[in-house]
């Protein structure tokens, strides 16, 4: 099975692992093993981060199928790892100590002072998965200098996307929207299998986000962000993959400065995309 209906077939089963996942993400909540993922969320309301581990499982292992055999390999890595140490920091970050950890300048200070914050562990092995996907992904018989180049651009992408789609998972659904278009506009070409499982596991996930029953958390939406970071990465064309790779530095970098937050509830088009399904305050 090639093409539209192989890819059609991983989206469905991305869709059912994932809701599989949040049935049993469902049954945990409710015991004592549970508490430590149970938040608030921005409204109050009580939610689980549960659901970013049953995402991130079903998105990995869809991807790693859908992938072509040359990445197999490199998703199955970077969406595992992601999820693993995005997990670790939705945890471990959640301490009173680590309250002030947060951004990359909260890591840094962290750092000055001594410690180590669960974000500089996830940034790390995210990073260090990151680089081994490009190792992985080389391209037979590149040039030492176009595999450099292709290396950077791999490492940047699937470490800058696991970072940007985890700064935008805000607000219930933002992350799983941008997830999801994302995914749906990489569809196409040899690579597009490697965002089919991803894009079904999102949009089965999404009602729950919008519902506020489940977040993405770090380990859901670093995973995913993992994922599609390596999809970009496998777009033809070094100057394209160049510029995506600065679109993410500049948001990136913005969002230290800028709340993406106010930005889009100051611009009527992105307020509407955002609030599309979310229960009311």
């Amino acid at each position: 099975m090639t093409g539209g209906p192989r890819r059609l077939l991983l989206a469905a089963g991305g869709a059912a692992a994932a809701r599989a996942g949040l049935a049993a993400a469902a049954a945990l909540t409710a015991r004592p093993a549970g508490a430590p993922w149970r938040r608030s969320n921005y409204a109050g309301r009580p939610v689980t981060l549960l659901g970013g581990p049953a995402l991130a499982l079903a998105a990995t292992t869809t991807a790693a199928l859908g992938a072509p055999a040359g990445t197999a390999a490199a998703a199955a890595l970077v969406g595992t790892v992601s999820g693993v140490v995005g997990g670790y920091d939705d945890l471990a970050g959640a301490r009173p100590e680590q309250a002030r950890d947060k951004g990359l300048a909260g890591h840094l200070r962290a750092l000055r002072a001594g410690r180590v914050s669960a974000g500089a562990v996830k940034v790390a092995g995210i990073g260090a998965a990151a680089v081994a996907a490009a190792a992985l992904t080389r391209r037979p018989g590149a040039s030492r200098g176009a595999a450099l180049a292709d290396g950077v651009l791999t490492t940047g992408l699937v470490a800058g996307t696991a970072n940007l789609l985890n700064l935008l998972d805000l607000r219930p659904g933002r992350a799983g929207k941008v997830a999801a278009a994302l995914a749906a506009g990489t569809l196409r070409g040899p690579s597009g299998g490697l965002s089919a499982g991803p894009l079904g596991a999102t949009v089965a996930v999404l009602p729950a986000d919008l519902g506020e029953r489940v977040m993405l958390g770090d380990s859901g939406a670093n995973a995913v962000g993992a994922l599609l970071g390596l999809r970009l990465a496998e777009l033809p064309g070094r100057p394209a993959r160049t510029a995506l790779l600065g679109v993410v530095v500049a948001l990136t970098l913005a969002s230290e400065k800028v709340s993406f937050t106010r930005v889009i509830e100051a611009t009527p088009v992105l307020r509407e995309l955002d609030r599309l399904g979310r229960l009311r305050p």
